[in-house]
């Protein structure tokens, strides 16, 4: 809730499923700016700007938070709405999550914005196996299970709706 008692705005986020050659997922690794301890995994991408599309977005977040350009945009693969605090304030996001491949490795270039700057250490290229096995905080939070089983059956012939996801 905005602090007037008004329901925030959703917020429009792009992100991408980046995979390499050898079907791992690119995450960036990021951190509550209040609290470096508190950290987690999660999928390039970002808002939505001006009269832009999801891919338009969902390119442009990559290439801003990795330097990768050289990708074949895939599918949509899912969807879903997720609310969290962060960095004082609480976000409220519409994601689409857009199926990618690339044979480009990425470097984390420091973002493009101050917030990013500030919470944002770097970025990994995970296996399907080191998601499953991890014990560390991964978004959205069943990453694992998506990724097998897109690995397995190949994208859904429709974007798949996955739950609200609420910290």
């Amino acid at each position: 809730m905005a602090e007037t008692g008004e329901v925030n705005p959703l917020r429009r986020a792009a992100r991408v499923v980046l995979l390499d050659d050898r079907d791992r997922v690119l995450l960036l690794h990021g951190y509550e700016p209040d609290d470096p301890s508190y950290t987690w995994w999660f999928t390039p991408g970002g808002g939505l700007e001006g009269d832009e599309d999801w891919e338009e977005a969902a390119r442009r977040e990559l290439a801003e938070e990795t330097g990768i350009t050289q990708i074949e945009l895939g599918p949509l693969l899912w969807r879903r709405t997720c609310s969290f605090p962060f960095d004082g304030r609480q976000w409220d996001q519409e994601e689409y999550y857009f199926l990618a491949r690339t044979r480009q490795t990425g470097v984390w270039t420091g973002g493009e914005t101050e917030l990013e700057r500030r919470s944002v250490t770097g970025l990994r290229w995970w296996s399907c196996g080191e998601l499953l096995a991890t014990h560390e905080t991964v978004y959205p939070t069943r990453l694992a299970e998506l990724l097998r089983t897109l690995l397995d059956e190949g994208p859904p012939p429709v974007p798949v709706r996955l739950e609200t996801e609420r910290a």
